[in-house]
């Protein structure tokens, strides 16, 4: 028998942005457990604004496990918050998303290194050259000395303990990068967009650096703010697409924009003015490679006769990768699709 320290993890009760929250079980199994083999476990709501102090007590469900790479005989739970009768927590968006694993999702997070109040590689006073050079930048002047030891450290971590990291870089303003997180079904990519944040604000206990994820923590000045891009296929798009469905399906988003922007994170009007990233937040668009579009549209997916991938620029660094996923899903289901018209 081994005892195994078994991290539980999971979303607060804070808003808009919940925080991730995590404690050690130390149990004995003669081998790695699998998810059957996790008890449930609980917590104290009244410190993580989940419940009163006269109440307090939570259920920790265990919905997902991975390898910890960071401990000896570790596994890292990702959990869903319960009520004592077993009932998803309010704060449990989880639970009640909707979900088809035929629907592939792309997450492409961007955040900021900070230290010292500022953006990692910022003067103490005012600013460095303007951005430019710092998109997949090389070299310490244009990223430092640590971030690249941070961003490399954190990939291998993700890879090692089975999340499908995809890549890496440096992004455009200094001290910004980017992870990309790929998944099939809103809940398998979101739950492995929510581990690979835990593992990054973890590793940067070690360096001394937070994680900036505001969308526009240096405010109205010409520095880009943070994004989190949702690239997303349906199998219907991989498959059959075409002119008319695509038109369609545009037309919905449009339709939908506020549903949308209601869920794609805090503080959206900060970034989405129309003036760097993308569109203004509360009007629509789409275009061919048009990184200023609320959707970009590949070139490929017009070459391949409307067939593929989209890019949703508009969600945002701070957003709740589920429910994210789960707007874009409910989005296109609205949209009939050349059979169900014929049927």
């Amino acid at each position: 028998m081994t005892k195994f320290k078994l991290e539980y993890i999971w979303l607060d009760g804070y808003t808009p942005v919940p925080n991730l929250r995590g404690k050690t079980l130390i149990k004995e199994y003669d081998s790695f457990p699998t998810l059957e083999d996790l008890p449930d476990w609980g917590f104290d709501g009244s410190s993580t604004q989940q419940a009163d102090g006269s109440n307090s007590d939570c259920v920790l469900k265990p919905i997902r496990v991975f390898v910890d790479p960071a401990r000896k005989n570790g596994a890292l739970v990702l959990c869903e918050v319960m009520n004592p009768d077993g009932t998803p927590h309010a704060s449990n968006k989880r639970a009640t998303i909707l979900d088809d694993d035929g629907t592939w999702f792309g997450f492409e997070q961007e955040y900021f290194f900070y230290k010292d109040g500022r953006p990692l590689g910022f003067p103490e006073h005012g600013y460095p050259e303007p951005q430019g050079k710092y998109y997949t930048g090389v070299g310490f002047k244009q990223v430092g000395s640590i971030a690249r030891q941070i961003v490399e450290e954190h990939l291998d971590l993700c890879l090692e303990c089975g999340i499908n990291h995809e890549g890496i870089n440096a992004e455009v303003a200094k001290g910004q990068w980017e992870f990309q997180i790929f998944g099939k079904g809103s809940k398998k990519a979101a739950d492995e967009m929510w581990m690979a944040r835990y593992l990054l604000e973890r590793l940067t206990e070690k360096y001394g650096v937070d994680i900036e994820y505001h969308c526009k923590p240096l405010g109205d000045t010409d520095w880009n703010g943070s994004g989190m891009h949702a690239n997303f296929s349906t199998e219907y798009l991989r498959t059959v697409g075409g002119q008319d469905y695509f038109e369609a399906l545009m037309k919905a988003f449009e339709e939908n924009l506020e549903d949308h922007i209601a869920v794609y994170g805090p503080d959206n009007h900060m970034r989405l003015t129309g003036k760097h990233e993308t569109a203004p937040w509360n009007k629509f668009s789409y275009g061919v490679a048009d990184r200023g579009a609320s959707v970009r549209v590949p070139h490929s997916f017009i070459k391949n006769g409307y067939k593929g991938y989209l890019e949703d620029r508009r969600p945002n660094s701070q957003g709740d990768p589920y429910q994210i996923a789960s707007q874009i899903l409910k989005t296109v289901a609205s949209v009939p699709t050349a059979a169900s018209a014929a049927a």
